[in-house]
């Protein structure tokens, strides 16, 4: 039975509420990404757009708002979180959005996707940081040889600085801002978790996720320098911050 768009507008809005815990500035993170995004792909006709670690999909359906000729695809392994953005994004001007389950670093993750051309720009958003560093630098790879000359790679992180004490500075900066900014949710990822659980009509999605369905979180913690040679290596010519807040990063790299 498909899932109500009711219920799924209902998880989809906490869903979106707890993770503000998790990304300082997430809307702008969201602006800047799709900015990016839109100045890569100008003059490019109907380009397409992958969203990686997509969850229920919310930036996924942003860039098909800002970018309504694209077709984005939003990727996930986790088959609750796609069902939720297939409830609750998939009509009307996000009709060009299609969410598939796919687990990002696994052999043949993207051959999963059902891609018929090149890629003409990736992005996640507080998805990417559970790989390790060989993991990621396939991942870098992969996305070298799919994206087409001139595509981009955005992803927004918690990507440390260098420095030892210039990253404990920024991790502070971004505790103070998260405190400042959480009057209006009390609401973690456990508690959604748990209370997904709770709610008869996800039990069906739920009984679909399996040991599989996330990997380990290395939490590799890599520093900036390390992101932007493993890009390189993997044949980006040019790759850099874009924007940043604390220890809240988004780096983009050019095909």
């Amino acid at each position: 039975m498909d899932l109500s768009a009711v219920t799924a507008a209902r998880w989809v809005e906490r869903w979106e509420c707890q993770q503000q815990r998790y990304a300082v500035d997430r809307e702008e993170r969201f602006t800047v990404i799709a900015d990016v995004v839109e100045q890569a792909t100008c003059g490019r006709r109907n380009p397409l757009l992958l969203d990686l670690g997509s969850g229920p999909g919310a930036l996924a359906a942003r860039l098909a708002e800002r970018l309504p000729a694209a077709e984005v695809v939003a990727v996930d392994a986790d088959p609750l979180l796609l069902e939720l953005g297939r409830a609750h994004y998939g009509a009307g001007a996000r009709a060009r959005l299609r969410h598939v389950r796919s687990l990002i670093g696994e052999p043949g993750w993207l051959d999963a996707l059902g891609l018929r051309r090149p890629v003409d720009a990736a992005v996640s958003t507080t998805a990417l940081h559970y790989l390790d560093r060989d993991t990621l630098a396939g991942v870098y790879r992969d996305l070298a040889e799919r994206l087409s000359p001139g595509g981009v790679f955005v992803n927004g992180d918690h990507i440390r600085p260098d420095s030892p004490a210039i990253r404990d500075l920024a991790v502070d900066l971004g505790r103070r801002h998260a405190e400042r900014n959480l009057a209006f949710t009390h609401e973690d990822w456990q508690s959604w978790w748990k209370g997904a659980a709770a709610d008869p009509e996800l039990a069906p999605y739920l009984t679909l996720r399996d040991t599989g369905c996330h990997p380990p979180c290395a939490d590799a913690d890599l520093p900036v320098s390390t992101h932007v040679a493993l890009l390189h290596e993997a044949g980006f010519r040019e790759a850099g911050t874009v924007w940043q807040y604390g220890d809240s990063r988004v780096l983009a790299a050019v095909r």
